[in-house]
């Protein structure tokens, strides 16, 4: 207000007076107009302040007035005035306890946990009925105890099964029991493994060098194998198989023998069915196998001069009556390429024979200086290996079909089987007295008489047949005239696993013909005189 009346009174002209006389009159009262302007507004500011402190005082006053409902609520919450400030006052030491009643109490209500029983979420009237229940199904042959005990009744064949699981994973699993200490202890244990591993980690990132992932390769001594049920069991031949091969690139397994018969088998290890068969008739199956690509299976006779070619893609069986250029009585031994471009057949009078697969048209001969026994395909197949009658071994040249090297197996007489690694660093000699030797795949090419890394003497009879598996750490050996004359090799030991084949009463591997590893060593096959072709799960290998 003094502001708005200074501007309008500053903003009105003065009446014109004597200047002379005005100022005479000022200089004698000694006052003027300014002085009492400035006193007045003083005034008036110390009035207003001193209204608005009485004001603040008012409402101080009236804050501190509180309704009786209001006070009782914060005592309820804060304990008072005096208790509230005595925690403010000492908050660090109340923290300080706070969290060791708290850490107290949660181990506390962990040692004494109880699990409750659980009640089942609903109640089957049929599974309170008893029922006897038939124990000479196949899927439960394996769990009688005898003869005599034909059926069983739910609970006891369900107290069996939970035994047959316990005793298979060798005791309850961790995450099968209802004990919450050992649970808690499984995890107690999977955090310090996982501890163990991040020291580890770290342990290997503070240094230079090559860090190496685990090791898979195959232990030696003792090999983990599980017996599985037969491959071809849903169509046994009564005559014996003389081939068993295992798919290139399916999860199939084919079946050949004397019952003129081509069988495919899916494998799974459980059931095992059967996919089809093809029926050659008057026409014995001394040898069949899978081309390169699995497109079609090439199969011979016991006493034929043709042979056939089944087109699995299409459905087709292709008879071959004659080859041109090719005079054989017999044809019998045969092998396919590794990059399916070759078919080799063997001759007598020590020939082989090189065909195209793609038209089956003959390429060109080669000839020994004794009796043919065996011929194999090296991995690249730019080289062909073949064995004698003499004990000698033969190392040719695919493309100029000439004899590269030859030498003399160490101590052989005469060769019955031969194979070479997938991997390109092994060769495998079999002879009759049942010695198998095994060489390093350079010195057969460059040395006359190379000297065996091993000689596995652990078969008593002639060798008959020999394969490696696809990663190169098993040499399976076999002997076709003696039950149970089947060995597998570990390498690089060249020691020879204690464990297969297992000793029991009844000898189950009569007189093998032929063996095949899976495309990841995770199935081995024995086809026998029986018509069985016996199905082993090998437990190091994961994949099929």
């Amino acid at each position: 207000m003094l502001s708005s009346k200074r501007d309008s009174h500053e903003g009105r002209e003065p009446p014109p007076k004597n200047t002379e006389q005005d100022n005479s009159a000022k200089r004698k009262s000694g006052k003027g107009h300014g002085s009492s302007r400035k006193k007045s507004a003083t005034a008036k500011l110390l009035e207003s302040k001193r209204r608005e402190e009485k004001l603040k005082t008012r409402n101080l006053e009236a804050l501190a007035i509180k309704p009786d409902e209001e006070k009782c609520l914060e005592d309820l919450i804060f304990g008072g005035e005096d208790e509230f400030v005595d925690r403010l006052l000492n908050n660090s030491k109340a923290r300080a306890d706070l969290s060791g009643d708290l850490l107290e109490s949660d181990s506390d209500d962990e040692k004494d946990i109880d699990v409750p029983n659980k009640k089942p979420a609903w109640v089957d009237e049929d599974d309170e009925t008893e029922e006897s229940i038939k124990m000479t199904h196949r899927y439960r042959k394996h769990v009688m105890k005898s003869k005599e005990e034909t059926t069983l009744n739910k609970e006891k064949l369900q107290a069996r099964l939970q035994q047959e699981f316990e005793k298979a994973m060798g005791g309850v699993p961790s995450w099968a029991s209802r004990d919450p200490k050992k649970r808690r202890s499984k995890e107690d244990d999977d955090d310090d493994d996982d501890d163990e591993e991040e020291d580890g980690e770290d342990n290997l990132l503070s240094k230079t060098g090559n860090l190496l992932a685990k090791s898979t390769y195959l232990p030696k001594g003792i090999l983990q194998i599980k017996s599985c049920l037969d491959a071809n069991y849903e169509r046994p031949s009564k005559t014996p198989l003389t081939t068993v091969q295992f798919h290139p690139t399916a999860q199939v397994v084919m079946t050949a023998g004397h019952d003129r018969s081509v069988s495919l088998f899916q494998v799974d290890g459980k059931l095992n069915p059967k996919i089809q068969s093809v029926y050659l008739n008057k026409f014995p199956v001394f040898k069949a196998q899978f081309t390169a690509d699995g497109e079609q299976v090439i199969a011979t006779g016991m006493w034929h001069r043709i042979f056939y070619a089944y087109d699995m893609m299409g459905g087709n069986i292709i008879s071959f009556t004659r080859i041109r250029g090719l005079e054989e009585k017999y044809i019998k031994k045969f092998e396919v390429s590794p990059d399916g471009s070759l078919l080799l057949l063997g001759g007598s009078s020590g020939y082989l024979h090189v065909l195209s697969m793609k038209t089956k048209e003959l390429i060109g001969s080669m000839k020994m200086n004794a009796e043919y026994v065996q011929a194999v395909f090296s991995a690249d197949s730019s080289k062909i290996f073949s064995n004698c009658d003499e004990g000698d071994v033969y190392v040719w040249d695919v493309k100029s079909r000439r004899c590269l090297n030859k030498f003399i197996d160490d101590g052989s007489l005469c060769g019955t089987s031969l194979a070479v690694s997938k991997d390109g660093r092994y060769v495998s000699c079999g002879s009759d007295s049942g010695v198998v030797n095994v060489y390093s795949y350079e010195h057969c090419l460059q040395s006359s008489a190379p000297k065996p890394l091993k000689s596995i003497m652990n078969l008593v009879t002639a060798a008959s047949s020999q394969v490696f598996n696809p990663c190169t750490e098993i040499l399976a050996v076999a002997s076709n005239t003696t039950k149970e004359a089947v060995k597998l090799v570990h390498i690089p030991s060249f020691t020879v696993f204690s464990n297969f084949p297992v000793q029991v009463r009844k000898k189950i591997i009569h007189f093998p013909r032929a063996m095949d590893f899976s495309p990841h060593s995770g199935f081995f096959s024995i086809a026998n005189n029986k018509g069985e072709a016996l199905l082993y799960r090998l437990k190091h290998y994961s994949d099929f």
